[in-house]
């Protein structure tokens, strides 16, 4: 309504169509540090230079090392005369060092809760301590117990890795409770798709990695967990906070191995409250771990036999081309990886 031209640059989506956007001079550029770092690298049809403000949302995790290539490549087209806006749910070391590095006089407000307790009072926190082989099993008797009380409130359920998340998505399928992944092999129109079938209450269930514990926005989640417990206990903060959001209710179970009881502790010590137990019937565990176990057996040969990193190998081209290596070179060193990975499959297959 005040005709302020904008553009989205981000990963997945064609670097044409956001080329011609970027030479259109927008007045506000909404974008991944890897893919405007991209733009910069590859074309000179468009500048920075005029950019007057610089904001630098979810700034812990900008500034945490992870996009520090990225960013040595974009700073420098920026002009020097602007204003920098670092936002952040956590305060980090990262934070720490840039406001005392920073060369003027740096302002800095922070919201504090008088309570203490990083999470809100309205998020009923538990754990559920389960043996590492048996983790499958147990989460699915979560799902299955909170949907005794609760038949149609949302569920987002974070894990680790990539295959991981996938792997799990496949198997709740297969047992029965009907979800969609999200992580980062997954492309960006897939992506957007899981997440607006998500939004609208079509499905219920969403798998995903730390990709979707920061900027989503989504109402109605009633149950976070963890499959796996992240190992930076300020992440835990970011994934239980996409439920009991604007003074709604929520619920949020960890799932603890006994090799977690340390991190466990230092979450409990950084938000400052105590998880409780949620309580579950162990014997229904054991009745299903056959049928979890072999629905996540199929699984991983259905995922081994596809091209799941086809993604990471892309990226890795285009990273050693940027770098200057000979695409002979680069060809060979892509088929060493494949055969690697083929090995270590065919290893895995025999062992089990």
């Amino acid at each position: 309504s005040i005709n302020l031209k904008k553009c989205v640059i981000v990963g997945g989506m064609d670097m044409m169509v956001q080329g011609l956007e970027l030479a259109k001079k927008p007045h506000v550029v909404v974008a991944t540090p890897g893919r405007l770092a991209d733009h910069i690298e590859s074309c000179n049809t468009f500048s920075l230079e005029k950019i007057k403000f610089l904001v630098l949302d979810e700034a812990d995790r900008l500034l945490g090392g992870s996009f520090d290539k990225q960013l040595k490549v974009i700073l420098p087209t920026l002009s020097k005369e602007k204003q920098v806006l670092l936002f952040s749910a956590t305060i980090t070391d990262a934070l720490d060092k840039a406001k005392h590095l920073a060369p003027g006089k740096v302002f800095m407000w922070e919201a504090k809760d008088e309570s203490g307790i990083a999470t809100v009072k309205e998020l009923d926190q538990r754990y559920v301590l389960c043996p590492k082989d048996a983790i499958d099993s147990f989460l699915v008797e979560v799902v299955r117990t909170f949907r005794t009380t609760n038949e149609t409130g949302s569920i987002m359920i974070f894990t680790d890795t990539c295959k991981n998340c996938q792997l799990l998505s496949m198997t709740l399928n297969e047992v029965g409770f009907i979800n969609v992944a999200l992580h980062a092999m997954i492309k960006q129109k897939e992506r957007l798709a899981a997440l607006n079938k998500f939004k609208s209450d079509h499905i219920k269930i969403l798998i995903a990695t730390d990709v979707a514990a920061r900027g989503l926005d989504i109402t109605g989640v009633e149950l976070v967990i963890n499959h796996t417990i992240p190992n930076v206990p300020k992440e835990y903060i970011h994934r239980v906070g996409r439920t009991a959001r604007a003074g709604k209710g929520g619920m949020a179970v960890s799932l603890i191995t006994p090799y977690d009881i340390k991190l466990l502790h230092a979450i409990e010590s950084i938000i400052g409250t105590k998880l409780i137990e949620y309580k579950i019937d162990d014997e229904e565990v054991v009745t299903i771990l056959t049928q979890v176990s072999v629905a996540k057996r199929e699984a991983e040969i259905k995922l081994d036999e596809a091209d799941f990193y086809e993604k990471k190998i892309i990226n890795k081209r285009k990273q050693l081309l940027l770098e200057g290596k000979d695409p002979k070179e680069i060809d060979l060193i892509l088929q060493k990886h494949k055969k690697t990975s083929k090995i270590a499959k065919k290893k895995n297959r025999n062992i089990t």
